[in-house]
């Protein structure tokens, strides 16, 4: 007899819940059942600083694509150089080297502002820093082991054709820029 009385109350719940439900004018939404979060595996001790740098490695592969310099020699040179970069962040990572290929990344992408810049399109989302500011003045000189180059903030045919994201280079810190050589690609080769 509990049960009959169990399953009759049942019943006019069910009934009532109905009800409410039709009077909203609402139709009732399925029970889903929610699955736990797959567990993640434990990748070991240096895990978090590969998986950053593959992030930005693979943010520079995407970097290029679509961009068209239509013979823009700025964004031509600018693209090249962040090519280069994407080489040597994939040269680093298969190394092991994290930090290194972090960085070869994230200079890559300056590289592909600067192409976007030129071409006079969006640059794109705000890159970390590469611990030194740009270039200022329109025209300046740096003297670099005995040598004397033009800057500029601004590329110039013939004047200042190579782009430089900034950074260190050699232990000296090197301003972004338009250089008129690309003075600091020895500094920058990748054994």
């Amino acid at each position: 007899m509990g049960y009959v009385v169990l399953a009759l109350l049942l019943i006019v719940a069910a009934a009532v819940a109905v009800a409410a439900q039709r009077r909203q004018g609402g139709r009732a939404e399925p029970v889903v059942p929610v699955a736990a979060p797959p567990a993640v595996p434990d990748l070991g001790p240096g895990a978090g600083a590969r998986v950053e740098a593959e992030r930005w490695v693979e943010r520079l592969g995407a970097g290029p694509a679509g961009i068209d310099a239509a013979g823009d020699k700025a964004a031509v040179q600018a693209l090249a150089d962040a090519t280069g970069r994407y080489r040597a962040a994939k040269g680093e990572l298969a190394a092991g080297r994290y930090d290194a290929a972090t960085a070869a990344a994230v200079e890559g992408l300056h590289y592909v502002r600067a192409a976007r810049t030129a071409l006079r399109l969006d640059p794109g989302p705000v890159l970390p820093g590469l611990g030194t500011g740009a270039v200022t003045a329109r025209d300046g000189r740096v003297i670099v082991a005995d040598r004397t180059y033009t800057v500029s903030n601004r590329w110039r045919d013939g004047v200042t054709p190579y782009y430089y994201a900034g950074g260190v280079v050699a232990g000296r810190r090197v301003p972004a820029g338009w250089y008129s050589a690309p003075w600091w690609n020895p500094a920058l080769a990748v054994a």
